[in-house]
């Protein structure tokens, strides 16, 4: 069976090099060739030797994803569409801006967690993807970027995992696509520039802790248990109080002094004042300050099946005042790639669900970026700092 490199850490491949009968500098050669060079031909990687790379045409291939379309709008972001198999495909951003160019990669076809306001949630969930399937989103992503600019320098200094899934229920294959990031021989992104976003999987959560603790972003959406669980189903397993302990645990060995709350403002649900007052009290109370903790507003994308709007600008705005005044560090998210479907809650896939068949839900796109067939839209974060 011929291996794809790309589904290797470099721990991962050097026992595969040394299966072959390699040393493992050689394993270190192969993955710079592949992560910092972006070469996919053994005939390109010069300074292995000629053997080797005969070994390794017989055994092993660099196969990235297939790109089924690319959009990129107005504001200078770019969207991807790749085909993961079996009728399957998921979306991954990229957001530059003038300090810093995110990648936002999704982790699932489709996601088990259900959340309300996410349209990727309520068209089910098809299968994790593996690591290489991960790591590919941004081999691609930074490759393609360096030609698309003409620049030999790193393009991809952030990435979110914030595209199609729930990134800690495919804990097994998330690890090593991060290890291999953060890895000074591939990508060499910082913990701090890696962040995951989970719905609240308090256990893997102190697991990644342990095992690769990277920067941390929670979908909290509401300050109590009631409204949490009429939006966030996951909040029944999990309630607030476990997922807030959970964070500070967290803080133990996170990358950044803080945790970063996500809160999707939805018209008349969880947008009034009075629920920011409680929201400054759950995070006061949980951190023992206030200095603990982000809280980052994002404009809800309303799509037909959610039932849900999004708040207006002078409710976010109201809302915000209230955590800010109180010493709460806050933002509202911007809105970018809006007219490529790329924004936040607009993702697209086309994703098989548990009864096999293929939901096609499609968005409007401008004129420019056509129609892009059998699209469903996502979950998307895009700015993190």
């Amino acid at each position: 069976m011929t291996a794809n490199l790309l589904d290797y850490d470099l721990e991962g491949l050097a026992l595969f090099c040394e299966r072959l009968g390699e040393k493992r500098f050689r394993a270190v050669q192969l993955f710079r060739w592949i992560h910092q060079k972006g070469a996919s031909e053994f005939d390109a990687m010069t300074d292995l030797a000629k053997s080797l790379r005969e070994k390794l045409k017989g055994c092993a291939q660099v196969q990235p994803l297939r790109v089924l379309s690319q959009h990129e709008s107005a504001d200078g972001t770019i969207k991807w569409l790749f085909d993961v198999g079996a009728g399957d495909a998921v979306e991954a951003v990229f957001i530059p801006e003038s300090d810093r160019g995110t990648l936002c990669i999704s982790s699932q076809a489709g996601c088990a967690v259900g959340c309300r306001f996410c349209s990727t949630g309520h068209q089910g969930f098809s299968r994790n993807l593996t690591s290489g399937e991960i790591v590919s989103q941004l081999w691609f992503a930074e490759h393609f970027l360096r030609r698309h600019l003409g620049r030999d320098e790193r393009i991809i200094s952030n990435v979110v995992m914030m595209g199609m899934g729930e990134p800690l229920q495919n804990y097994a294959e998330l690890v090593p696509a991060l290890k291999v990031m953060l890895d000074d021989h591939a990508y060499g992104l910082s913990r701090r520039r890696v962040t995951v976003s989970t719905s609240g999987m308090v256990p893997m959560m102190d697991r990644l802790g342990q095992d690769c603790p990277v920067a941390l972003a929670v979908s909290l959406h509401a300050p109590n248990d009631a409204l949490r669980e009429s939006l966030v189903p996951l909040n029944k397993k999990y309630p607030i109080a476990e997922l807030m302990q959970a964070c500070v645990r967290y803080l133990d060995v996170a990358p950044r002094d803080f945790i970063t709350f996500e809160y999707c403002m939805l018209d008349g649900v969880n947008d009034t004042p009075a629920l920011a007052a409680e929201l400054v009290e759950l995070l006061r109370s949980s951190g023992g300050n206030l200095h603990w903790c982000k809280v980052n507003l994002i404009p809800f994308n309303p799509f037909a099946a959610s039932g849900l709007t999004r708040s207006s600008n002078a409710r976010v705005q109201a809302f915000s005042e209230v955590l800010s005044r109180a010493g709460v560090v806050t933002t509202v998210r911007k809105t970018r790639g809006d007219d490529i479907a790329a924004a936040c809650g607009q993702l697209a896939g086309d994703v098989q669900d548990r009864t096999g068949v293929v939901v096609r839900i499609h968005k409007q796109r401008s004129a420019e970026s056509a129609a892009l067939a059998g699209a469903v839209p996502g979950a998307l974060a895009a700015e993190v700092h």
